[in-house]
């Protein structure tokens, strides 16, 4: 259901969380933060192609006011 830390790592090319995150957000891949403060990436997001377009704007937290 979700990528593991592994396939995370290799996804991001970053073994840190913080730098996981920063790079998921950056390749404009959606995830979520657990309650311990790691990303985590649905299989379908990866599976379903990550395709990024002119006129399609990354995805980022709401918290950020984007």
């Amino acid at each position: 259901m979700f990528l593991t830390k592994d396939e995370l790592r290799q996804l991001t090319g970053v073994a840190r969380k913080a730098g996981q995150i920063v790079q998921l957000r950056k390749m404009g891949i959606a995830f979520y933060i657990n309650a311990i403060g790691e990303p985590i990436v649905a299989k379908a997001t990866i599976e379903m192609g990550v395709a990024k377009h002119d006129n399609v704007k990354p995805w980022s937290p709401r918290v950020l006011g984007s």
